[in-house]
C-alpha cells in the first residue's frame, strides 16, 4: 500500500517440543542461519536468530502485511523438516506448539540484539521457564499457566 510506513520489530521465543535438549552444537550455527534464511523469505528482515538446546529467540523486522503466526508457522514447519530431512538427529524433530510474541521500538533494538546474542551466558543463569514468564509479565501479557510451554521431559 502505498505511503505507508513502519518501524516494527518482533521478537519471538520457540521452543522444541517438550522442551528435549535436541539443538546441538553440532548444527546449531546452520540451523540459526536456516531459521533467519527462513524469516526473510516471507518477506521479513532478519536481525538476529540464536538459542540454547532447548529453545531459539529471533528478531525481525516485519511490516503491517505480515501476520505474525503465519509468518511462525512457515518458519517452524520448514526448519522442522530441513531438521529431519538431513539426519541431524535419531528421533524426528518438532517444535512445540506456539511461540511468545513481542514486539519492540527501534531504540530497543540494539540491547534486544546483545540479549539474544548472549544466549548461552544468559543462561547460565537463569531457566528458560524464569526467562519466559519474566518475558511475559514484562510485556504484561496474561497467560493461563496450563498453556505455558511444557517443561522439559
Amino acid at each position: 500500500m502505498p505511503n505507508t510506513y513502519s518501524s516494527l520489530y518482533c521478537h519471538t521465543v520457540f521452543a522444541v517440543k517438550y522442551r528435549h535438549a535436541t539443538i546441538q552444537n553440532s548444527f546449531k550455527k546452520e540451523l540459526f542461519g536456516v531459521l533467519g534464511n527462513l524469516i526473510n523469505e516471507t518477506g521479513c528482515s532478519t536481525v538476529i536468530v540464536n538459542g540454547v538446546s532447548d529453545h531459539v529467540h529471533a528478531l525481525f523486522k516485519f511490516y503491517p502485511k505480515h501476520s505474525i503466526s503465519d509468518v511462525m508457522k512457515s518458519v517452524k514447519a520448514k526448519s522442522s523438516k530441513w531438521i529431519n530431512e538431513n539426519g541431524f538427529l535419531n528421533n524426528r524433530f518438532e517444535w512445540q506448539a506456539g511461540f511468545g510474541s513481542f514486539t519492540n521500538s527501534q531504540n530497543q533494538i540494539e540491547k534486544l540484539f546483545d540479549y539474544i546474542k548472549n544466549q548461552d551466558e544468559h543462561h547460565e543463569k537463569i531457566t528458560f521457564s524464569e526467562e519466559y514468564l519474566n518475558l511475559l509479565k514484562a510485556y504484561q501479557i496474561e497467560f493461563l499457566p496450563e498453556y505455558l510451554f511444557k517443561e522439559l521431559e
